[in-house]
């Protein structure tokens, strides 16, 4: 029996966009941080958000895609191309402006996204024609139209009666256009896969709300084991591996146990993101550890109530911590675990406490930050006035932001090195390691002794 189909909601919809003939050429360009530390060094990610916008544009433009961090060169001349598009975090926003300077003063039409410019519009626009709030996908029908009507808008944003886009929407990415670069043997191995979009928990030092609000989208699950099998069939093999990207997988625990139960079987192995309270049971990372699962990425950010209180993580309840770790560690599975040192709640017996922890449990890899409020952030208003850092290329977590309530910057910074330096010294990975066979945690460690045995307080300054 068909449907019959109103006159007015054939009006909401407009006909699908053709092309002309003669199509307009981007440029998209992943640009490299200009930050010392190890935040672009060795094995980098292929950017699944940039390689989803190049994926999109190749149904109605002329697609070219260069990433800085495994070498690729942006031309000094940008002769040939109608649009240059740049992504940017924070700790690359100089260097992107740069290059968005340039291109503008050769006529080029420059659009700018990412974090960064979606933060700090504003600062943005001066840049480029064009910024592009949160994400592509849920504007680009709009944006294709006014490229070719030559009517480019400063700001492009979902209406808010309409929302961002479901993931439903989302097709696979199209991977050739990194690898098609001369450079891309410096990608990791471990090949990007998103499942979900967003993280309500509301960290108030956390950029994600601000891009997506408090929503949390997720793909179906057949699509995103349809993606895994494809990029199985690209390798030519079942045992491939994978970094989800998403924020936080767990949010909804019963997508989460569909997917791993999906997972289960496909020879795949991966590490992802996740919520602490979700590992509270012990069934999850038993499922997990069965659907292939080598290494969760958990945000401890603190082994203090007082400071998960603080910045507002009540998904984080510290009494259980080792519980949580035992859940996973039962199951072989590692841990990434993240610390973030800065907070005014902090005091110096903050980072005998941490080590303590780590050492107990045998955090495999601790993973030691700078509290950093990022603009745009409700925690960046609040302590502005504070900042001693005003260069977005230190905006990088690993440089000393503001003197916190409780340490001066001295007894911080001597600290702050002294429990990497200890977490990292041989003895103590072999304490935290024993037992483990020799794999890729294991070089990740012994990568990590010789950097935190050269760190000095200049360094974070």
């Amino acid at each position: 029996m068909s449907t019959l189909i109103s006159p007015e909601s054939l009006e909401l919809a407009p006909p699908p966009f053709v092309a002309p003939p003669h199509r307009k050429r981007w440029l998209l360009i992943q640009p490299k941080s200009n930050t010392p530390l190890m935040v672009d060094s060795g094995k980098v990610s292929m950017p699944l958000n940039l390689l989803m916008v190049a994926s999109m544009l190749k149904e109605h433009f002329l697609v070219d895609f260069l990433d800085e961090r495994v070498g690729d060169e942006v031309p000094q001349d940008f002769t040939g191309y109608d649009i240059v598009a740049l992504t940017s975090r924070t700790l690359n926003a100089k260097r992107v402006y740069a290059i968005a300077d340039r291109a503008r003063a050769q006529g080029k039409k420059v659009i700018l996204g990412g974090v960064h410019p979606t933060m700090m519009i504003d600062e943005a626009r001066e840049h480029c024609d064009t910024v592009v709030f949160g994400e592509i996908e849920s504007i680009y029908d709009e944006l294709t139209r006014d490229i070719y009507a030559d009517q480019l808008k400063p700001l492009y944003r979902p209406a808010s009666e309409a929302g961002w886009k479901p993931m439903s929407t989302l097709d696979q990415p199209d991977f050739s256009f990194a690898r098609r670069s001369p450079n891309s043997k410096h990608y990791s191995f471990r090949l990007p896969l998103l499942a979900t979009k967003g993280c309500p928990v509301g960290c108030n030092f956390c950029c994600t709300p601000r891009i997506y609000g408090k929503n949390f989208r997720m793909r179906e699950v057949e699509r995103v084991i349809d993606e895994i099998r494809m990029r199985q069939y690209e390798s030519g093999k079942p045992n491939i591996h994978f970094s989800f990207m998403d924020d936080n997988i767990s949010f909804r625990p019963a997508f989460a146990d569909a997917l791993f139960n999906a997972m289960v079987g496909m020879g795949v192995k991966w590490n992802a993101n996740i919520s602490m309270n979700f590992l509270e049971k012990p069934e999850v990372s038993a499922l997990a550890k069965e659907a292939g699962c080598q290494m969760l990425n958990v945000g401890f950010e603190s082994v203090s109530p007082e400071t998960i209180k603080h910045v507002h993580k009540g998904s984080n309840r510290t009494a259980r911590y080792d519980e949580i770790v035992s859940n996973v560690h039962k199951q072989g599975i590692a841990l990434q675990g993240y610390f973030i040192f800065g907070f005014d709640t902090d005091t110096p017996a903050s980072f005998q406490h941490t080590y303590d922890f780590i050492m107990q449990n045998r955090i495999e890899f601790p993973v030691f930050t700078i509290a950093t409020p990022f603009p745009g952030t409700p925690w960046y208003e609040e302590v502005r006035h504070r900042l001693v850092q005003h260069d977005w290329d230190k905006y990088d977590t690993f440089h000393y932001m503001y003197e916190p309530a409780k340490m001066q910057r001295d007894e911080f910074l001597r600290n702050f090195i002294k429990v990497q330096r200890e977490i990292y010294s041989w003895p103590n990975i072999w304490k935290r390691m024993a037992g483990r066979k020799l794999d890729w945690v294991w070089l990740v460690n012994v990568a990590m002794h010789h950097f935190t045995q050269r760190l000095t307080p200049a360094t974070f300054m």
